[in-house]
């Protein structure tokens, strides 16, 4: 039951359950009451009637009259007073009641039994030969009747505290059991979590608010822990990387120190000086280039980072984009084929994108088997490059938007270290690159990252001993201004 339901139901019960408890003390009581009446009254009548017969002597409303009788009646349960037909007392078993009295405190109630809180009062005329004589009062004190209410009051007081202490201590207890346990249950846990422990809570079986809050709770540990986990990797690759880095950036400082030093010294030829100069522009050219990857990696790891797209006709762009690559592959020892059939208009970050390019290519070149080809294409979906693999093509089953296609000959990727290619740091054995020639690491998780942030996909497929082929796919633009 959801909290929300059970503490309207609980209020209704805690307002409702008082109110059936006094009345139904209140009914108990007068149905007691009415029982006591009935039978009380019978008994006054019976010891009205033997008082009546001792006041009803006629002779007791004369001068000097012998009252003795009636003052052996009186007692602490029965009052007397005797009136003349003038009002005044002749008689009072109260000794404040003395002297005349109205007439009309005298006259009324004649012949009725009158119930009060304390008494019953009855008065009744006496009359000799049709003359009135006098009036007598008698008063019945009811004292078992005022003990027993006095009795059942406190009864009353005692049985409404005690059924008011009854709900409260119901309430505190279901109250305890539904909220302040449960939620002093999931507040522990939570401190436990905090600690770094896993917590398993078994409040989220509950069908309430709180059962909601512990899935709730649970969830986001869950998060929590898979960010953490995250982030203690993210730091372990970044350790890696700065140690990577130094340490490949040595290397070419390394040579261009002993080059640059080579320089100071006398007696080189002008063909010597000219190679030693080269090394030692390839070597900062090659460092600009690590550098670049570093910061291009942290760029894209920011959360605040994002591309800022432009609408482009992806015939001008791409065929652009794809020009100029011949003659690099001729230097690096392999031919080039080109294909470029993309219509329509495409989100880009030129800039980016050919950043991507550029990376996929220099990886062709540096996995790639000499003297080979290297395809780049650029295509829309449902087309293909006749140069391609058969597994290549196999892999194009996008119905929209465009793919960007790189493919090498060489010796392949095993399949186990192509999901861990676009990790960041990792590489395939660079043995088999030229020269032993090594990169960063961080070219095909840039690619990944830039691509995605196009809102595209990037996928590498590779067969040993036949080659390798790097597929980017972007949709096509929505909406995106020039």
């Amino acid at each position: 039951m959801k909290i929300k339901a059970w503490l309207l139901i609980m209020f209704f019960i805690v307002m409702v359950l008082p109110i059936v408890g006094a009345y139904s003390l209140y009914v108990w009581i007068n149905a007691y009451y009415q029982d006591k009446n009935v039978a009380e009254f019978f008994d006054k009548w019976t010891e009205l009637n033997h008082v009546k017969d001792v006041v009803d002597n006629p002779m007791l409303y004369q001068k000097n009259a012998n009252l003795k009788e009636v003052e052996d009646l009186t007692n602490e349960q029965l009052a007397i007073t005797l009136y003349t037909k003038s009002g005044y007392v002749l008689y009072s078993s109260n000794p404040l009641l003395t002297g005349y009295v109205g007439k009309e405190r005298m006259l009324n109630g004649l012949y009725d039994l009158q119930q009060a809180y304390n008494a019953f009062t009855y008065k009744e005329p006496v009359y000799l030969k049709g003359d009135l004589l006098g009036i007598y009062e008698i008063q019945l004190i009811r004292t078992d009747w005022v003990k027993g209410v006095e009795k059942r009051s406190w009864l009353v007081i005692a049985s409404t505290i005690l059924l008011f202490l009854i709900i409260y201590l119901t309430v505190i207890l279901l109250l305890h059991r539904k909220l302040n346990r449960p939620i002093r249950e999931l507040m522990q846990q939570m401190r436990h979590f905090a600690k770094g422990q896993h917590v398993k809570s078994n409040l989220s079986v509950r069908k309430d608010e709180i059962g909601a809050l512990a899935k709730t709770f649970e969830a986001m540990q869950d998060e929590i822990e898979k960010t953490r986990a995250s982030l203690k990797t993210e730091q372990q690759q970044k350790e890696m990387m700065i140690a990577s880095i130094s340490h490949d950036l040595k290397t070419p400082l390394t040579a261009i120190q002993a080059y640059a030093e080579s320089l100071q010294t006398k007696g080189l030829t002008e063909q010597q000086e000219a190679e030693y100069q080269q090394v030692i522009v390839t070597k900062a050219d090659r460092m600009k280039h690590m550098l670049e990857d570093l910061m291009m990696f942290t760029l894209l790891q920011s959360t605040n980072y994002t591309l800022e797209l432009i609408a482009v006709d992806g015939e001008e762009f791409f065929d652009m984009a794809l020009s100029d690559y011949e003659p690099l592959c001729e230097e690096q020892g392999f031919t080039l084929k080109v294909c470029c059939a993309v219509d329509g208009l495409y989100a880009v970050h030129p800039k980016q994108l050919q950043r991507v390019i550029d990376n996929l290519l220099s990886n062709a070149w540096r996995y790639g088997e000499k003297g080979t080809t290297i395809g780049l294409a650029a295509v829309n979906a449902g087309n293909n490059p006749e140069w391609g693999f058969d597994f290549l093509k196999s892999a194009l089953t996008k119905q929209e938007g465009m793919y960007i296609i790189v493919q090498n000959h060489g010796r392949g990727i095993p399949q186990q270290d192509i999901v861990k290619l676009f990790e960041p740091m990792y590489q395939a054995d660079y043995a088999r690159s030229k020269a032993g020639e090594r990169g960063t690491g961080l070219g095909l998780n840039i690619t990944k990252q830039i691509i995605e942030k196009h809102g595209g996909t990037v996928e590498l497929l590779s067969r040993e001993s036949i080659g390798t082929a790097v597929i980017c796919w972007l949709p096509p633009s929505k909406g995106v201004n020039e």
